[in-house]
């Protein structure tokens, strides 16, 4: 799997005569498997066009903070809360100088403000204007902020001066994009993973399951192996691919979900249990299709072992990580199920509105832990899973 796979890229165009790298930049990222959409300032419209730029990165380019149709669903916020992260690239003095001080006074400007996503600046300008005290102070400021500074490149410019200015190359701006998502806080520690919906016999054609799609479960999956984690997924019934670095046991029903984490829990250093099990399975389901007959049907049900709890008995148990599907009494009843279940940390989430949860892109979530709780507002799943990691590393770790 490349290394910008499932990431969402902001690029932002500004006024320098190295705009007209921006299209190869797009291309970079793509090629190493993210999603670009660009802004693009004023100031960069006046070096390289919007179309150009849109035929390349296959989405609409942004440029009017005041565009009344986007706008209406808060157009800057939203695209704060879309990107993985942002690039500005070519970066002018004049946009780190707004950055820098903290300006809302474009789109670009905007949405960095609205954003909690990781920055990347790559300055080019004319060499006597990039040594200049106050742009060299302006990226003093922004590395104390920890917003990453590509350098660039020293040479000849588009005005005969030779020197420090030139826009890094392409490939090495994207390269370094995607080193931003790697990190070794889970190096050397081992993750298992439960993940999707499982699937309870009624006969040969029917069954009994829910409607998770196993995609929060992939997003965790992926935030761990950015993190250096070996990691194992238990995979039920799912409508997705997954990471080719994780090694993957699929399952059918709770009860074969169950053998296999058992089978498998031994070495790990945590647990998360993303997968929808089914509380109850069919007692002595039918071995050949039942036929309709017009009466009524009774089917006698079972409670399923229940994984969480069981690893959480353990003697030694890994870090135990649920998650509680609500669609009422949400609070009350994901503490409730922390307790009971033993486990380390529970993540709710609320199943009954129709934007977020199962089969949705998105989500939102409260972290609870014994004696902490957070809420993560709405975003898209890859993203909630990176933060739940991040939460997990700094409480357990």
């Amino acid at each position: 799997m490349k290394i910008l796979t499932n990431k969402r890229i902001i690029l932002g165009v500004c006024g320098s005569i190295a705009a007209y790298k921006a299209p190869d930049i797009v291309r970079r990222l793509q090629d190493l498997g993210a999603e670009v959409r660009v802004i693009l300032t004023q100031s960069g419209a006046q070096f390289i066009t919007e179309l150009s730029l849109q035929v390349t990165s296959k989405n609409k380019v942004h440029h009017n903070l005041w565009d009344k149709e986007a706008e209406l669903s808060m157009g800057h916020i939203e695209m704060g809360k879309w990107a993985d992260a942002i690039l500005i690239a070519p970066a002018s003095a004049n946009t780190i100088a707004n950055v820098a001080e903290g300006r809302a006074c474009d789109l670009l400007n905007s949405v960095i403000l609205a954003s909690d996503c990781p920055l990347i600046i790559a300055p080019a300008m004319n060499q006597q204007m990039y040594s200049a005290a106050a742009v060299q102070g302006n990226l003093t400021t922004l590395t104390l902020r920890n917003i990453h500074i590509i350098k660039p490149e020293i040479g000849v410019q588009a005005c005969g001066d030779i020197g420090e200015g030139r826009l890094a190359e392409s490939k090495e701006i994207a390269e370094q994009v995607g080193r931003l998502f790697q990190n070794t806080e889970l190096s050397g520690k081992k993750v298992l993973i439960t993940l999707g919906a499982t699937i309870e016999a009624i006969d040969p054609v029917r069954y009994l399951s829910n409607h998770s799609s196993g995609k929060m479960g992939s997003a965790l999956a992926d935030a761990c192996i950015e993190a250096g984690a070996q990691v194992t997924l238990v995979v039920g019934n799912i409508g997705i691919d997954l990471n080719q670095k994780a090694r993957k046991i699929s399952t059918v029903s709770a009860q074969e979900m169950h053998q296999k984490v058992m089978e498998n829990i031994a070495d790990q250093d945590i647990f998360i249990a993303c997968a929808a099990v089914s509380d109850y399975s069919i007692k002595n389901p039918e071995k050949n299709k039942i036929k309709k007959s017009g009466k009524n049907l009774t089917l006698t049900l079972l409670p399923t072992k229940d994984i969480l709890k069981d690893v959480c008995a353990l003697s030694t148990k890994p870090i135990c990580i649920g998650f509680a599907a609500e669609t009422q009494n949400l609070t009350e009843n994901a503490i409730n199920k922390m307790k009971y279940k033993g486990c380390d940390a529970i993540i709710m989430n609320d199943v009954s509105r129709d934007d977020l949860g199962f089969k949705s892109d998105e989500n939102e979530v409260i972290f609870f832990t014994k004696n902490f709780q957070l809420k993560m507002i709405k975003n898209s799943k890859q993203k909630l899973g990176r933060k739940i990691i991040k939460l997990v590393v700094e409480k357990f770790i």
